[in-house]
């Protein structure tokens, strides 16, 4: 690594968004998360993950909290630090299409309340659900970041990825993530992939893993050695498991290593502390197990899906049935074309296979799934079971398009019927119709 000596590596801290999401079901109130990001603010960081993911749902739905004051607070604490979001392509922060007019207005809505990188993926990886937001990024004159979705199957090769990353290049995004949201990517392949994608593109390489495996660290290192340009890392007390890489351990291993972060070893340690006695107060949000889990080498089955299947399987009083289920997820996700564990796609194969060891194979055909056969949520990595599909289409045609061109204008609709309220609060309504009366009721 001697011809690497002093090669810059941007550093962004995750702690705020997936960190606390990972760890404790994203409950962390803004007035704790604020504690964290003063201290954040003066560590060198490049970035940090504030908003986005489950961030929205959960402000909603559970803190009543306005998302938008969130994402402007953060910024407020970390103004010079770029501050991310992760939005689902054409879904946003939700679990299915929007039309291309209510794309827009949210993205222009974030980039006005502080957001400055959008990390934008699609669960399919069908980069076609990437374009509105990517051309909505563009015209607020921010950074828009195309993810890759890393996962094993018979189908995923470094040479499918590469070409995935080139075509988010073509559509105009400013740099490219490797988004391993299961922990799978070795070290091993992180290297090949990354020094894969330097050859095959011109735009900055962003790797995000976690720990479940308890490979993080390791395939950070590698990726540097293969010349990433940015890597994502939490606060220590959020670190490892189903966490990510530690913020001050890579930060001090890289430095060793002749590279330089920009990052401030004392004031991280002190970012640490405070999100330590943070993390303390959320603590019966915690997951049930939150370590290493090496099984998902075999099973590819991210952790936050193994815990909410056991839970509900418990209330049913199935857990008997857990291992079937097992066997059985791998088989629906080969029916629906090898697509990724990753929301919201985890839990439409999660769902079918539970229906199919309870109640027979593809006996009910759950409505996600269907959608999925008939090409509304995209193309799918791999074809999708031909005999499966043809149950659900019923004599129609499977859809080839981009999904959302099938969705009609809803903007001035939404603006017609909530003519008093802001394009924020309007976006709360379009984005979850069903919480938003209960929300702004409690709101008052």
């Amino acid at each position: 690594m001697a011809s690497d000596k002093r090669k810059q590596i941007k550093i962004f801290d995750i702690t705020l968004r997936d960190g606390s999401q990972s760890k404790v079901a994203t409950r962390i109130k803004l007035e704790d998360l604020l504690k964290v990001a003063r201290k954040l603010a003066e560590s060198g960081i490049y970035g940090a993950e504030t908003w986005g993911g489950a961030t929205f749902d959960v402000c909603v739905r559970y803190l009543r909290e306005d998302p938008w004051e969130r994402a402007r607070a953060l910024k407020g604490a970390m103004p010079k630090v770029k501050n991310m979001m992760l939005i689902r392509g054409q879904n946003l922060v939700a679990y299915s299409n929007f039309a291309d007019d209510v794309v827009e207005k949210f993205v222009e809505a974030a980039a006005r309340n502080g957001i400055d990188v959008f990390r934008i993926f699609d669960a399919l990886d069908d980069t076609r659900n990437h374009e509105t937001v990517i051309r909505a990024v563009k015209a607020v004159g921010k950074t828009s970041e195309g993810a890759v979705c890393y996962t094993i199957s018979p189908v995923h090769t470094i040479e499918k990825f590469v070409s995935k990353a080139r075509e988010l290049e073509d559509k105009g995004v400013d740099q490219i993530a490797i988004k391993d949201m299961a922990g799978l990517i070795d070290p091993w392949t992180t290297f090949k992939l990354v020094s894969s994608l330097k050859k095959a593109v011109g735009v900055p390489i962003h790797l995000h893993t976690h720990d479940n495996c308890g490979m993080g660290m390791m395939s950070a290192l590698k990726a540097a050695e293969a010349g990433c340009d940015m890597i994502d890392t939490v606060l220590s007390p959020f670190s490892g498991g189903t966490g990510h890489p530690c913020t001050e351990s890579l930060v001090f291993s890289l430095e060793r290593f002749g590279y330089e972060t920009n990052c401030n070893l004392k004031r991280l340690t002190e970012a640490a502390e405070a999100a330590k006695v943070v993390r303390a107060l959320y603590s019966e949000f915690e997951a049930p197990y939150s370590g290493v889990d090496a099984r998902m080498l075999v099973t590819q089955i991210p952790g936050g899906v193994m815990s909410n299947l056991t839970s509900q399987l418990k209330q049913q009083n199935a857990l008997d049935r857990l291992e079937e289920i097992l066997k059985e997820i791998p088989r629906v996700r080969e029916d629906l074309g090898y697509i990724p564990l990753v929301t919201p796609t985890s839990q439409i194969v999660v769902s079918q296979a539970t229906f199919n060891v309870m109640l027979g194979r593809y006996k009910i055909i759950a409505n996600h799934t269907a959608n999925l056969l008939k090409g509304m949520y995209g193309e799918t990595p791999a074809p999708v079971n031909k005999e499966l599909q043809k149950k659900v289409l019923k004599g129609e045609q499977p859809v080839t398009v981009r999904p959302a061109e099938l969705i009609p204008p809803m903007w001035g609709e939404l603006r017609n019927k909530f003519p008093e309220l802001s394009d924020e609060e309007i976006l709360i309504h379009a984005i979850f119709p069903h919480e938003a009366p209960g929300y702004f009721e409690a709101r008052k």
